[in-house]
């Protein structure tokens, strides 16, 4: 236990981002955790000059005033304590710096706000907040809860699925969950006739992926299997959550393609867009 002891949870006033905070709650009673809760206001693009800048400021700020007394209520009626920060600025950017300034370690957010997004999260605020932050982030879909007894960890080899296999395997352990670990050989389809024998080595290193996750788990005495799949990645690996009936799908922010900053098109960004669970991204 005490793998997060301070929790972020970002609102909006949606009903997603409510239900994420009230799995936050479960959550923080769980691991012994402190709890704030961030809602934001966009800076104003007025003209301050041409109206009164008390009413503006006024205005601008009771979306998020509203929401945070909102969240108190709540947070009072599940007998909850929290912290609650009312900031302004770029959205994603108030959020990774209140994150570092209150030294949170889990960054807690719902799917979706109050924006009705597409599958994809390109251009998000949740693609910002994993792909600029240094933090992990639990996605939490809506109608969803949050649970360790049946854990999919994706890998691939990189330092970023290691990083998220051992929290899978953490998990599994105080939780007394099982683990699937998954990796999947995602190659343009005519790779299997111009270069059979690079996809028939990239087969190969996935099940070392897999079973090497598998024996550190078993050393643990938790119950782990193992999957290799073959197609677009995101689907086989949301395909196996669903089918399977996963608690929580857990994976790194990026893989061996090592893209830097944003998540715009990766295989996380696609997992969380389709999932049937709360995804766990766990930073490196």
């Amino acid at each position: 236990m005490g793998r997060y002891k301070k929790l972020l949870v970002p609102i909006d006033g949606s009903e997603s981002s409510i239900h994420a905070l009230r799995e936050s709650f479960k959550l923080a009673v769980n691991e012994g955790s402190w709890i704030t809760v961030v809602s934001v206001v966009p800076p104003y693009t007025g003209d301050l000059d041409l109206v009164a800048v008390g009413n503006v400021l006024a205005s601008v700020r009771k979306p998020c005033e509203d929401a945070l007394s909102n969240t108190e209520k709540i947070a009072k009626a599940e007998g909850a304590l929290i912290k609650t920060v009312c900031e302004e600025g770029e959205i994603h950017e108030r959020i990774l710096d209140l994150a570092d300034a209150e030294n949170c370690d889990l960054i807690i957010m719902g799917r979706r706000g109050l924006r009705r997004l597409e599958r994809a999260l390109v251009g998000s605020v949740t693609a910002r907040v994993i792909g600029y932050g240094h933090k992990d982030v639990l996605v939490v879909p809506k109608s969803t809860e949050v649970g360790w007894q049946k854990i999919l960890v994706a890998t691939d080899g990189s330092k970023y699925s290691k990083a998220a296999s051992e929290k899978a395997i953490d998990f599994a352990k105080s939780y007394g969950g099982e683990l699937l670990a998954v990796s999947v050989v995602d190659v343009p389809s005519e790779f299997y006739a111009e270069a059979p024998q690079v996809v028939d080595d990239m087969a190969q290193k996935a099940k070392e992926f897999v079973a090497d996750v598998k024996k550190k788990a078993e050393a643990f005495n938790i119950k782990a299997s193992t999957f290799i799949g073959e197609g677009e990645s995101y689907e086989v690996i949301t395909g196996l959550a669903k089918k399977g009936k996963s608690d929580v799908i857990i994976m790194g922010s990026h893989g061996r393609t090592g893209l830097k900053r944003l998540l715009m098109g990766s295989v996380t960004e696609k997992v969380i867009g389709y999932s049937p669970c709360p995804v766990l991204v766990v930073k490196a």
